[in-house]
C-alpha cells in the first residue's frame, strides 16, 4: 500500500502545472525548442504554450546527474552487496530519487515540461511492456526436443525475427519460457544472455514494431519499411555473428548429453494461443498515434500531442488476457507479475532521474561546439554508448535531432524527418542508419538497455538460474562479445563510408 501511495505521489507532483493541459481530437501542433546561452553554466529559456503562455526555465546544471548515477550504481551493487536491502527497498530507492529530481525540475528550474514529458513517456513505455508480457504469459510453446547447439541456435535465429513482428519484448516473453525448459538439465547463463543479446536486443532492428526507439523515428516521419531495408545487413551480420559465438559456447557444455534423443519426438506444440489474439490487440494499437492520425483524442501539453487511447486499449487487452487466460497454461508457465513489477519500478527512477543527463547530452549535441562533432561515426558511437545505460528511446530522439540539426533540418517537421531518412540532406541517410542501429544493436549492454533485458533476468533467476551481477553481466559477456561485434559492425558499415 505504501508503495501505491508513493507512486501516487510522483505522478501527482507531475500534474501540479495542470493548467497547461488540454484536451482535444485535433489541433496544430507546435514544438518548443529550447535555447542556451553559451556564458552561463545555468541558463534559462522561453517556451510558447499552446495557449500561447510564455514560461521561463533554467538548464540542468551538471551535478544533477548525480541521483542518476547513483541509481545505476545501487541497480549495479545491491544483488551483489546488500541483496536483503535492495530486494525489499528499490521500490523506495527509485521512486525516492525520481521524486527529488521532479521537485528540483519543478520547483528550482521552473520546468514542468522535462517532468511531465517524461511521465507520459513512461507511461507509454511500461504500458506496451506490460501488455506484451501479460499477453505472453498465457501462451505455452512446448519444444520436444533435446537441448542441442542447433536446436538452440535454431530458436534464437526464429527468435530474431519474430521481434520485429511482436517486439523484442513479445518475443522475449514468449520464448524465454520454452528456451529454458529445452535447455533442462544444462541450462547456464550464458544462454540468457544470448537470448538477450539476439532476442531482446539485436533481432528487433527491422521494422518500427521491433524496438521502442525505430518506433518513435516512424511516429516522427520515417518511413515504416525503411529500417528493413537499411538495417537488414546489419542485422543479419549481427544475429549471424552472435548465433555463431553462442554455437561455440554450447558445443562445450556438455552437461544432459546423457539424455536419449529418443525420450523426445521432436513435436511443438502451442497452448493458450487465443492469447495471440491479444496480443495483435497490442501490436495493432501501437499505430493509433494522434501524430500519425488527427482522429486519434489526445491530451495537449505545450503545443504537444500525447496519446492515451493507445495506452487505454494496450492496458485493457492485458487485464483481459490474463482474466481470460488459461489457468493451467499460466501455472505451467510458472507466471506471475514480479519481471514487470521490477521493471516499472526500475524505470520509475530511470525516466525520472535521467531527465538531466539527455537534457545535456542534447543541448551540447545541438550547440556550435556539438555541431562541428557531428557525423555518422560519432553519432554511431554516442548513440550507442548512451544507449547502453539510458533509455534507448529517448537517446535515439536526442541524437536524432543533433543529426538533423547539423544539416539544418528540424526533427519536428515530417516533410524534414522523411528528407533526412532519404539521403536528401548531405549522408543524412547513413546518419539516421547510424543511430537506428546503434540504438538498438547497443541496448544489449546492459541490464537497463532494454526493457525486456530486465524482465527475462528476473525469469531466469526465478526459476533458479544465478545470473551474473549488474558489472559481472558487463565484464564477463559485453566487454568480450559485444564490444567486438560493434566495432566489425562499424567498420564494416559505417567507417569507410
Amino acid at each position: 500500500m505504501k508503495l501505491v501511495i508513493i507512486t501516487i505521489l510522483f505522478f501527482g507532483l507531475l500534474a501540479i502545472p495542470a493548467k497547461s493541459f488540454s484536451y482535444a481530437t485535433d489541433s496544430n501542433v507546435s514544438i518548443e525548442h529550447l535555447t542556451s546561452s553559451e556564458e552561463h553554466d545555468t541558463i534559462s529559456s522561453n517556451t510558447v504554450s499552446e495557449e500561447g503562455e510564455h514560461t521561463t526555465h533554467h538548464s540542468t546544471p551538471g551535478w544533477t546527474v548525480i541521483p542518476f548515477v547513483l541509481l545505476l550504481l545501487m541497480i549495479a551493487t545491491g544483488p551483489l552487496f546488500y541483496e536483503h536491502f535492495w530486494h525489499h527497498n528499490y521500490p523506495k530507492v527509485a521512486i525516492g530519487l525520481a521524486i527529488a529530481v521532479v521537485l528540483y525540475y519543478l520547483f528550482v528550474l521552473n520546468n514542468s515540461h522535462s517532468p511531465i514529458h517524461a511521465a507520459f513517456e513512461y507511461v507509454q513505455f511500461i504500458a506496451l511492456l506490460t501488455a506484451l508480457f501479460i499477453a505472453s504469459g498465457g501462451i505455452m510453446i512446448k519444444v520436444d526436443k533435446k537441448g542441442t547447439p542447433g536446436v538452440n541456435a535454431t530458436i534464437l535465429i526464429i527468435g530474431a525475427v519474430i521481434a520485429n513482428i511482436i517486439g523484442t519484448t513479445g518475443a522475449s516473453m514468449l520464448l524465454i519460457r520454452p528456451f529454458i525448459r529445452v535447455n533442462k538439465g544444462r541450462i547456464k547463463p550464458y544462454h540468457i544472455i544470448f537470448f538477450i543479446f539476439i532476442i531482446s536486443n539485436v533481432g528487433g532492428s527491422l521494422t518500427p514494431i521491433g524496438d521502442p526507439p525505430l518506433f518513435l523515428g516512424f511516429l516522427k516521419g520515417v518511413p515504416f519499411f525503411w529500417t528493413l531495408v537499411h538495417n537488414f545487413l546489419p542485422w543479419l551480420s549481427a544475429v549471424i555473428i552472435l548465433v555463431i559465438i553462442f554455437y561455440f559456447f554450447d558445443r562445450k557444455n556438455k552437461e544432459g548429453n546423457s539424455l536419449e534423443e529418443s525420450t523426445f519426438n521432436g513435436k511443438v506444440s502451442i497452448s493458450g494461443s487465443k492469447n495471440f489474439l491479444w496480443l495483435l490487440v497490442v501490436i495493432l494499437a501501437v499505430f493509433l498515434d494522434p501524430n500519425v492520425f488527427e482522429w486519434v483524442p489526445a491530451i495537449h501539453y505545450s503545443g504537444q500531442k500525447f496519446s492515451f487511447l493507445r495506452e487505454i486499449i494496450m492496458l485493457g487487452a492485458a487485464y483481459l488476457s490474463f482474466k481470460l487466460a488459461n489457468k493451467e497454461v499460466l501455472k505451467s508457465n510458472e507466471f506471475n507479475f514480479e519481471p514487470i513489477k521490477e521493471v516499472a519500478f526500475i524505470f520509475i527512477g530511470i525516466f525520472g532521474t535521467m531527465m538531466p543527463a539527455l537534457e545535456l547530452v542534447g543541448n551540447f549535441a545541438q550547440s556550435p561546439e556539438g555541431v562541428k562533432l557531428i557525423t555518422h561515426n560519432t553519432l554511431y558511437w554516442g548513440t550507442g554508448m548512451l544507449s547502453g545505460f539510458l533509455d534507448n528511446a529517448p537517446t535515439y530522439l536526442n541524437f536524432l535531432a543533433a543529426g538533423m540539426a547539423s544539416q539544418g533540418a528540424n526533427i519536428n517537421s515530417i516533410a524534414d524527418v522523411m528528407k533526412f531518412a532519404n539521403d536528401g540532406f548531405h549522408d543524412s541517410s547513413l546518419m539516421l542508419r547510424a543511430i537506428s542501429v546503434a540504438a538498438v544493436f547497443f541496448g544489449a549492454f546492459t541490464y537497463i538497455g532494454n526493457g525486456p533485458n530486465f524482465m527475462v533476468k528476473s525469469i531466469a533467476e526465478q526459476v533458479g538460474i544465478k545470473m551474473p551481477s549488474f558489472f559481472g553481466y558487463i565484464i564477463r559477456y559485453s566487454l568480450p562479445i559485444l564490444v567486438p561485434l560493434f566495432v566489425i559492425v562499424w567498420l564494416i558499415f559505417f567507417a569507410f563510408v
